[in-house]
């Protein structure tokens, strides 16, 4: 997992609250368990003007002129800024991945569902809650100048403006520690690769019939 530290990057904004995982990315996408590709299916429905099919050459699709991911310079953006209870409904780690194939780092908003929240860190995505009056500034600010820019500083925990500004956000230490070095859950398991060889060694030792059985 790519290790997260601090980094700034180009705002877009969706102006929506209780966007759900079928619009972050539609259900006949989740048949594949890889974790890349998803990108070009990000926001499908809001994304394209005709239906698209897994496997489709995206390439010859109608993009939606309206749709904010679609117009430069938000087609390069890294930050998604939204409204509250983001990535509610039905648990799809697709999700995540659509989200950060597309390039997107880190997501702005009020408060997100739960099951999106623990799979974004899991992933190495950041989800910033911020309080309602923060969010709201942020959208004023992105409307008033494009190609807005955020920094976030994961290790001091801070948003920071283009005009200076700072805005707090909390995270637990564990997921910090693990975004910070790129753990994931088998990263994290593997820095004790060391023990786990020496309990095996000792483990088959006492019991070799075990590892006959395995053979």
């Amino acid at each position: 997992m790519q290790k997260f530290s601090r980094f700034e990057g180009i705002v877009a904004g969706i102006d929506r609250a209780n966007i759900d995982t079928d619009a972050i990315i539609p259900k006949q996408y989740l048949k594949s368990i890889q974790r890349s590709g998803f990108g070009v299916n990000l926001f499908d429905d809001w994304r394209y003007l005709d239906p698209g099919e897994p496997g489709q050459d995206h390439s010859g699709r109608r993009p939606n002129p309206d749709f904010v991911l679609n117009r430069p310079p938000y087609d390069e953006a890294r930050i998604l800024l939204a409204r509250e209870n983001f990535a509610c409904g039905s648990s799809r780690e697709h999700a995540v991945w659509a989200l950060m194939d597309f390039g997107i780092r880190a997501v702005i908003a009020p408060s997100f569902a739960d099951i999106f929240y623990n799979n974004s860190f899991k992933n190495g995505l950041l989800p910033i809650a911020l309080d309602g009056a923060q969010v709201e500034q942020l959208f004023a600010e992105l409307a008033r100048h494009e190609g807005y820019r955020l920094e976030i500083d994961l290790e001091a925990q801070r948003v920071r403006t283009p005009s200076g500004d700072e805005m707090a956000f909390e995270i637990d230490e564990f997921r910090k520690y693990c975004l910070l070095n790129g753990f994931d859950d088998i990263g994290l398991t593997m820095q004790h690769a060391d023990e786990i060889r020496a309990f095996e060694a000792q483990y088959y030792e006492r019991l070799p019939w075990l590892r006959r059985g395995t053979a």
